[in-house]
């Protein structure tokens, strides 16, 4: 019979990182049934009968978010043979809430003080035998980031599920208790022992989710409302809030029996570093210089020679190694199919449709792998969760909440997921908000287009990639501005809250987990929806007809070219309305990888030049540098492709919500792509005509909003 364990513990508590090094290889990823929330779940090394559920994070067992509802649901319903606690160790007085709640509920408990590494570095002692006998269950030292104690915990808790369930040692005040005797005397008598405490509990704190699912009658609920009522008004004070009250004065006097501090009040590495970067007035400034070094180290200079070299060398004419010239993919494969005597149409395919578009994209690998080796180690080292909190302060000032930046930092690898954690936002209107403009931030697949446009018109300049990652920034917290002065959207701002987990060096093999995951995930697409892709745009734009019939004519004068011509002029205003970008763009929204591949079928990137480089130059001819800025903002900002798009459709749950939504990215990116480009023409060329009259119009209407008064709404 298999066995159950979950995983249970905050946000940032170490849980993720001991789940992977629990499980490895053996992991199931899905989605909870019925709702879009991550499951996952696997199978312990060398435990094959083992399966461990990593539970969403959360911070108490009465729940809030759509995270804790099925955090708890699962500890309820299903009921795991064990519960491992992860706390953390730096902060065991707000860890040890959730734990004293875990042990209310029947099930054996295991407790894993994670990071104890650091709590011994700053001079700490956690009396952890004493500590579990206060606590009533098993208690293990673990530092999940340097894989320390991990096998002695998961071994704790197996054996812990043939052992005695955990039973709550901690008592509340006596009055508290007299009416928990009531509840469960009165209404919970039909239920387990075990279980009798957790739904007592519950029901002092009013708790709607549970009364729900007792089925309490109205009778029932009258007899011990009255009980409640009269104690609430002894404590002066409502159940829930006293609950919490009761539970903190018992964590603080296991604290003082458990816990010794070396130097009391002395300040810890994190929070000195704290002390820098989350300043008021350096917090921005060192978040932008990092990022500017980040994009300038992946896009502008390692990031771009390794990408010169997979563009012009591995599938370009070749390279030389050690005085030995390689040729590249292009010159190997067309050789082989040379040699197999392959049919033009099938050669002209492969070469210039598959290896052109596909090529294109993976060419740009090396330059997202740095930069995912730059976020997997400002994530693991503690940094991306200041952020949070340092954006916060701006994003309040918008009428934003901070936790809006959260699905945006997850969007920098995929929209997807991103716009899956604006679930944390328990504001409706906050949360629909942040679903609308969480993919203006680049992400990944977005990254081939920023390097293609600042390597081929703009040399290499380094500000292009830093800027398109602000640009993001500013369209989400002028759209927020914007959209909470709507009557749609006005409300007031949903509270933020976070742990600051301490800073510590990430272990290389996190880092390149995390590198691996991210880059395998953009190769792939590129292997089947880009790959996909490429043969529809070489297929269309070869194919057409003429006075011949339909067949294969001069890309000109081809199916491509002639929808491309059709819907060109609605791009003319905004700089680019020859048909292949136009084309390009419209690929996009199947995948933003597309862009790239597209462009390099019909600007033909694949052939190469007598001195061996790619034709880059052949974009020059359809872009400006100011219309290619242009180009890049557009497909930055508008509708991101059909997977993200699906989760937003599934995220709204209404279909009304959901074109708002596309109508609202698409709209917003042609404004200030037309800004952009007419302002531009203006101001370096002096050219003053209808589009400029119509991109000032908007710029003043776009301020109005910004400046007018918010409307009020009653909610």
């Amino acid at each position: 019979m298999s066995t159950k364990i979950a995983l249970v513990g905050n946000p940032n508590c170490g849980k993720t990182t001991l789940f992977n090094e629990l499980t490895g290889s053996n992991q199931f990823v899905g989605n909870w049934p019925g709702v879009t929330v991550e499951k996952k779940e696997g199978k312990i090394k060398g435990q094959k009968d083992v399966t461990v559920v990593d539970l969403p994070g959360i911070y108490s067992l009465s729940p809030y978010t759509p995270e804790e509802v099925i955090a708890r649901n699962f500890l309820i319903n299903e009921r795991p043979d064990a519960i491992l606690n992860i706390i953390d160790g730096t902060s065991l007085e707000r860890s040890l809430f959730l734990t004293t709640q875990l042990t209310e509920l029947g099930v054996p408990v295991v407790v894993a003080i994670n990071m104890m590494d650091v709590v011994l570095k700053n001079g700490g002692y956690i009396n952890t035998s004493r500590l579990a006998k206060e606590l009533g269950c098993k208690v293990v030292e673990i530092s999940a980031l340097k894989g320390q104690g991990i096998t002695q915990a998961a071994e704790v808790a197996i054996d812990a599920v043939s052992g005695a369930k955990t039973v709550p040692l901690h008592c509340f005040s006596g009055g508290v208790e007299h009416t928990l005797a009531h509840i469960e005397e009165a209404v919970l008598h039909g239920l387990p022992q075990e279980q009798q405490r957790f739904f007592a509990v519950k029901l002092f704190e009013r708790d709607k989710l549970i009364t729900e699912v007792l089925q309490l009658t109205a009778d029932q609920i009258s007899h011990i409302d009255d009980d409640i009522k009269r104690r609430e008004a002894a404590l002066e004070d409502d159940g829930e809030s006293i609950i919490t009250a009761e539970r903190y004065k018992y964590i603080d006097s296991i604290i003082k029996d458990c816990i010794k501090i070396k130097s009391i009040g002395s300040q810890s590495v994190s929070d000195k570093i704290d002390k820098i970067v989350t300043n008021r007035w350096l917090a921005l400034p060192i978040f932008a210089l990092i990022m500017f070094i980040v994009y300038f180290i992946s896009v502008s200079t390692v990031g771009a020679a390794a990408t010169d070299w997979a563009n012009d060398g591995l599938f370009g004419e070749g390279w030389s190694f050690f005085g030995m010239w390689i040729p590249g993919v292009p010159a190997l494969l067309g050789g082989v199919l040379e040699f197999v005597n392959c049919a033009e149409w099938l050669k002209s395919l492969i070469l210039d449709g598959v290896l052109s578009g596909v090529g294109a994209v993976l060419g740009f690998v090396p330059q997202m792998i740095i930069l995912f080796i730059f976020l997997a180690f400002l994530e693991g080292c503690g940094y991306m969760a200041r952020i949070s909190f340092i954006m916060d302060r701006v994003f309040r000032r918008f009428g934003l909440s901070g936790k809006s930046f959260i699905p945006i930092l997850i969007g920098t690898g995929c929209g997807v997921p991103g716009i899956m954690a604006s679930r944390t936002i328990e504001n409706d209107r906050d949360r629909k908000i942040t679903i609308m403009t969480t993919t203006f931030i680049p992400c990944s697949a977005k990254l081939p287009i920023i390097a293609l446009i600042a390597g081929a018109l703009f040399g290499g300049a380094a500000w292009v990639a830093p800027s398109a990652y602000f640009v993001g920034i500013a369209a989400i917290i002028c759209s927020g501005v914007i959209l909470k002065k709507t009557k749609l959207f006005s409300n007031e701002t949903s509270p933020f809250v976070m742990e600051l987990p301490a800073y510590h060096i990430p272990t290389f093999k996190n880092v390149v987990r995390s590198t691996w995951e991210r880059g395998w995930s953009f190769i792939k697409k590129a292997g089947t929806v880009v790959l996909l892709g490429t043969i529809f745009i070489w297929v269309s734009s070869n194919f057409g007809f003429d006075e011949n019939g339909f067949g294969m004519v001069d890309m000109t004068d081809s199916i491509l070219a002639r929808l491309g011509s059709f819907i060109a002029p609605l791009f003319a205003p905004l700089g680019w309305g020859g048909w292949q970008a136009s084309i390009a763009a419209l690929t996009g929204l199947i995948a933003k990888e597309n862009v790239v591949s597209t462009l390099g079928i019909l600007f033909g990137f694949s052939e190469v030049s007598e001195n061996g480089n790619q034709i880059w130059g052949a974009l020059s001819v359809d872009f400006s540098m100011i219309s290619a800025y242009s180009f890049l903002l557009f497909n930055l900002l508008c509708a991101p492709c059909f997977a993200a798009m699906g989760a937003i459709r599934r995220e709204m749950n209404n279909a009304g919500w959901f074109w708002i939504a596309v109508g609202y990215q698409c709209g917003f990116a042609y404004i200030v792509s037309l800004c952009v480009y007419q302002l531009g023409e203006l101001i370096s060329v002096g050219v003053f005509g209808v589009g400029t009259a119509v991109a000032l119009l908007l710029i003043a209407g776009f301020v109005f909003m910004i400046l007018r008064r918010p409307i009020k709404i009653e909610n």
